[in-house]
């Protein structure tokens, strides 16, 4: 017989820790539960009078735990109960000696009056409620502090709270949800309330957002978890893109970088556009792919290799990218349109006598690789494609065959303008095959090294590298994929809006598949020029999540009028507090900070996010 292979999984520390912690210890006012530390304090006094919600400021504490229990009171054993205490407290406040015991007594004798006929004659249901709760931390330092929070909330809710001594083992079973309610306890915290005071102070409701899946993004501003899937589409979410804003300093990289991490745990493909070398810590402790695509050997990309493009919207307002001209709309007649992109990019002195020699020469190249109008393109190889040193030679071929000679100097021209990428320093960038070769599920695309070239060289790189990520995004409609698009307005050209047009398109396209890009960039001002707002602005707008951090001037006043902030929301941004930002998700907005844990921080390295 065959033995059949077993494979043991490993046991989970945390989590057998958590449901049976390895000791116990239980002192007069303190409970040490494995590597975590308590107190449990009982709730022995209610206000006379209380706003809805009074319940969730004690039930909402965050790093606490609480428990209520509330037992139905039958109602004539307590009206007869009520009615001598009206009695009691009439004799008390006609008998008393000064104003201030007259007074209370007098309160108390009113209020009671108006309980008797809630219950009595408009049929109020009553109850004996019990509220405890129990600060639980890893440090004694920490549960002093969280402590003195559940005293001042408990002063604030006009309430009176008292930390049950030489009874913490009793309360922590109360607390427990496997054990009964303990008499003992009860009998000091139970306290009468009517079921309208006990709904109305919503003990169940949680502060924060939660999606019911995804992952912890931060804290609200009451310290309740913001737990988001930026995946979930319904309601008032339509996409998973996201855009995030703020000055430099106030947390940007902190941010995108727990989102990365978070992402990937759960098995979502992230690409990174790195402008500033940030993230190669990052990828290289998430076992990825680092590469240089500002000249490194195994991180070019061929232009002239074709890929999938994000086409334009049917009912698409404004400039469009891609106009069927008579020949398909096949994979070769989108590609000409994104090189025309490419060489307008590159060489924005090319005018449209120079555009039309290239075309003419860019299908006479693909012809003799084999590839037309009609070729699926789907089965070749990087080593398939033509590079630009063939697009020389026919350049130089028509160029020593015409005789016109206008024409004849258009093919100097050309020739001249593209003696750079084809023999110069630009010929490490783009003049041969794809090198980029990945199989890891984080990709970080580093372009640092081209910091100190021309705008012209950033802004076609850039383009370059958003072909190959959008083609990564489209090839799998079944697969997450992230694309972080760090420092994004150096994608912007004014001269050529093309390629924000190829951007926009690919944030619009991206909910078809199962895609999301992030827009990161310190400025909206960039993104909303007036020879760009007709796409820059949709980069800002289309997002349903929008994580806004500190910013001023300029920026601010036109963020405020993209977004129609609030004065409450303005000044929080206008204060640039780091770890604070304005989190807009669909319709919903609340103050969020990023609250990491230090096990993260490691992983994100030294460069930037810290």
């Amino acid at each position: 017989m065959s033995r059949k292979n077993t494979e043991e999984i490993p046991i989970n520390g945390a989590l057998l820790n958590s449901i049976t912690p390895i000791g116990m210890e239980f002192k007069q006012n303190t409970i040490n539960v494995g590597e975590s530390m308590g107190r449990v304090y009982g709730i022995v006094k209610y206000p006379q009078s209380a706003d809805y919600g009074w319940l969730s400021k004690l039930t909402n504490i965050p790093s606490t735990v609480a428990s209520i229990t509330f037992t139905p009171v039958d109602d004539s054993v307590f009206l007869e109960s009520l009615s001598n205490t009206i009695k009691q407290k009439r004799g008390e406040c006609e008998s008393a000696k000064d104003a201030l015991t007259a007074s209370r007594a007098k309160r108390a004798a009113d209020d009671a009056e108006k309980m008797m006929i809630q219950v009595d004659q408009h049929g109020e249901k009553i109850g004996a409620m019990s509220l405890l709760v129990a600060p639980l931390t890893r440090d004694e330092k920490l549960l002093k502090k969280v402590c003195q929070k559940v005293e001042s909330a408990i002063a604030v809710a006009k309430c009176k709270g008292r930390v049950l001594s030489s009874l913490q083992k009793e309360s922590f079973k109360q607390l427990s949800p496997f054990y009964a309610s303990n008499e003992q306890i009860e009998r000091i915290t139970q306290r009468i309330l009517p079921l309208s005071s006990f709904i109305g102070g919503f003990p169940f409701a949680s502060s924060g957002l939660n999606d019911g899946q995804g992952y912890y993004l931060a804290k609200d501003a009451s310290g309740g978890l913001v737990v988001v899937d930026p995946w979930m589409r319904g309601g008032d979410r339509t996409n998973s893109c996201m855009t995030i804003m703020g000055v430099g300093g106030v947390g940007k990289s902190t941010a995108i970088k727990h989102i990365i991490m978070a992402e990937y745990m759960r098995g979502t493909k992230i690409i990174i556009i790195d402008p500033e070398s940030e993230y190669k810590e990052l990828t290289r402790n998430l076992q990825g792919d680092w590469l240089n695509c500002g000249g490194g050997i195994k991180g070019r990309l061929n232009p002239l290799q074709i890929r999938q493009v994000p086409k334009d919207d049917e009912d698409e307002d404004g400039e469009r990218l891609y106009e069927d001209e008579g020949n398909g709309m096949g994979a070769l007649a989108l590609h000409m349109k994104s090189l025309e992109i490419f060489f307008k990019l590159y060489k924005p002195s090319f005018n449209d006598k120079h555009m039309a020699l290239i075309k003419i020469c860019l299908i006479e190249m693909y012809e003799k690789f084999g590839i037309t109008w009609d070729t699926d393109v789907t089965n070749l190889k990087n080593e398939d494609y033509p590079i630009f040193t063939d697009l020389n030679e026919i350049i130089e071929e028509k160029k020593s065959k015409e005789t016109e000679p206008n024409i004849k100097a258009l093919y100097v021209d050309i020739s001249l303008l593209l003696h750079d990428l084809i023999f110069g320093s630009d010929q490490f960038l783009w003049n041969g095959h794809t090198s980029i070769d990945t199989k890891t599920r984080c990709v970080c695309l580093d372009t640092h090294d081209l910091q100190d070239t021309s705008d012209n060289i950033k802004s076609t790189q850039y383009f370059t590298i958003l072909q190959w990520a959008w083609e990564q995004m489209t090839r799998d409609r079944e697969e997450r994929v992230l694309l972080i698009s760090d420092e994004a307005y150096l994608m912007i050209d004014h001269r050529v809006p093309q390629s924000l047009i190829f951007l926009r398109n690919a944030v619009k396209r991206a909910r078809k598949y199962e895609a999301a890009i992030a827009i990161i960039s310190h400025s909206v001002v960039d993104f909303l020029d007036p020879s760009v707002k007709m796409y820059g602005q949709a980069l800002l707008d289309i997002p349903c999540i929008k994580i806004l951090m500190g910013t001023d001037g300029k920026n601010l006043q036109e963020t405020k009028e993209l977004y129609k902030l609030t004065e409450a929301e303005e000044e929080l941004l206008a204060a640039k507090r780091r770890k604070i930002a304005l989190l807009i998700i669909g319709s919903k907005r609340l103050q969020i900070e990023f609250d990491l844990p230090e096990y993260k921080m490691k992983y994100f390295g030294k460069a930037g996010g810290k």
